[in-house]
């Protein structure tokens, strides 16, 4: 008879049970760092430590879609003289097309309409649309080679979330969880900020653990509602009562480890613990009430309002001051096939502002120094037109051979452009830097040898840059 009614689970020893118990150490200093006892906890990776770290913590502003590049930071003015021109072959080069546009009896030539004017003390040119981000060009660097092989959204997104175009695999921010441990004890390691719906849809995966144990996710905030589900207790049940339920919960999951072994359970008991913490600390975040009023002036208007890019780049500079570890703003809407001038216009209009604020307020507070800043997207757009082709509207398809991003903060050199594309925009013409480069680098920052940095699964030493694949830190754009 067994002397418990939880026994009935547990009875016999399994194959879990057997590989469970053996990585006990393991899964007793992961519950450590969860909870707080154990800052940086390691685990058994190893290359934590092998660099000096510049950035403490990320802030990823992600640009859903794929925005522009040729209408926001890649200036090219010998296009003006190739409207309505046929991009040549030779530039084009047989390189991959989307059934979008495979079919097209041409590729005329469109340049941006759009102005780019000189900014700062390094010059740069940057589209009329982003004044605000000109005028922080000297905190910029800006790298106009990202390519990546993917070229639909999802594999795209994807590929840059978690270095593989095939779904399943940790995301950067839950990498990172995992190898540094949480720097505070009442939010998750990683948040994730999602603007209001619009576009191309998102999937939690994109901010999944993969075969990493689970609380290493990120952690969804929401907009309307408890920021986080089921954070409130339920009806009749009070805070006390909720602290005995979890307290005897705890003790049947610690009595299921003991024998089973399995590591999840202790990811259970951390959750539990950390959902009653946060439903202190996720209210006090979120209540923006008594920021002052220039702090709310800085980043526009929409702040006020909950789901907004700019409230989203306040939440996460206050995230930022008590040490979350990663926090990933997706806004959504650049996926500009046609009317693109029209959609550039409000979209830009949404980000230029509050990211510009986001930076200015975390340089105001200190914390510029050890927060990495970054916004990009998946892939790029093509200098053709997709569509019918006008002086004032014109669409572009997908082009994953060279796009553009920047980089802020901690261990960034500012006022730098890096990298080279051709006068078509279309291939990279010196300095490619693909999007395991760019994994490797925000690792760098971090203190983190991308080649050592792994993590054993189905017999292979998986690492966030790929297990055969070459990756190589962008130094030339490091301070």
């Amino acid at each position: 008879m067994f002397a418990h009614p939880i026994d009935q689970y547990i009875s016999l020893e399994t194959r879990r049970q057997f590989f469970g118990k053996a990585g006990k150490g393991l899964g007793a200093a992961a519950l450590a760092a969860m909870l707080g006892r154990g800052v940086d906890s390691r685990g058994s990776t190893s290359g934590i430590g092998a660099f000096t770290r510049r950035a403490k913590r990320v802030i990823w502003l992600f640009m859903a879609g794929a925005p522009s590049q040729l209408d926001t930071f890649d200036y090219k003015p010998e296009m003006a003289d190739w409207f309505n021109k046929d991009l040549p072959e030779s530039v084009r080069g047989g390189q991959r097309l989307t059934t979008m546009t495979a079919s097209q009896a041409r590729f005329p030539v469109a340049p941006s309409m759009f102005k780019f004017n000189q900014h700062g003390e390094c010059g740069k040119r940057i589209s009329e649309l982003l004044p605000k981000t000109g005028s922080m060009a000297d905190e910029l660097a800006f790298i106009h080679t990202m390519w990546t092989e993917a070229i639909n959204h999802d594999p795209a997104i994807t590929y840059i979330q978690t270095g593989n175009q095939i779904p399943g695999r940790p995301s950067l921010g839950a990498w990172l969880s995992y190898g540094l441990g949480s720097m505070n004890r009442n939010l998750p390691e990683f948040v994730v900020l999602n603007c209001e719906p619009r576009g191309q849809a998102l999937y939690s995966r994109l901010w999944g653990s993969g075969f990493l144990p689970s609380k290493h996710a990120g952690v969804a905030f929401r907009a309307q509602g408890d920021p986080v589900l089921y954070l409130s207790n339920p009806g009749g049940v009070s805070s006390k009562i909720r602290r005995i339920m979890l307290d005897r919960l705890q003790t049947m999951n610690r009595r299921i480890y003991d024998e089973v072994g399995d590591p999840e359970t202790h990811t259970r008991i951390a959750q539990y613990e950390m959902a009653f913490r946060m439903q202190a600390s996720v209210p006090e975040l979120v209540d923006i009430s008594e920021e002052p009023k220039h702090v709310l002036e800085l980043y526009g208007d929409e702040v006020q309002e909950p789901g907004t890019f700019a409230s989203n780049c306040l939440l996460a500079r206050r995230m930022a001051e008590r040490d979350v570890r990663f926090v990933q703003i997706f806004h959504r809407g650049w996926d500009h096939h046609a009317t693109l001038p029209k959609l550039m216009r409000r979209q830009t209009s949404e980000i230029d502002r509050p990211a510009w604020a986001l930076v200015t307020d975390l340089k105001r507070r200190g914390l510029l120094d050890d927060t990495l800043v970054i916004l990009g997207g998946e892939f790029g757009r093509t200098i053709y037109c997709q569509g019918t082709l006008k002086r004032d509207d014109y669409g572009r398809d997908h082009h994953p051979k060279c796009y553009s991003m920047w980089l802020a903060g901690g261990g960034i050199s500012g006022g730098v452009s890096h990298g080279v594309t051709d006068e078509f925009g279309y291939n990279v013409a010196q300095d490619p830097v693909h999007i395991r480069d760019l994994n490797a680098t925000i690792l760098h920052l971090l203190g983190i040898d991308h080649e050592q940095f792994t993590v054993k699964h189905r017999g292979l030493d998986e690492r966030l840059t790929g297990v055969q694949e070459k990756a190589q830190v962008v130094r030339k754009i490091l301070s």
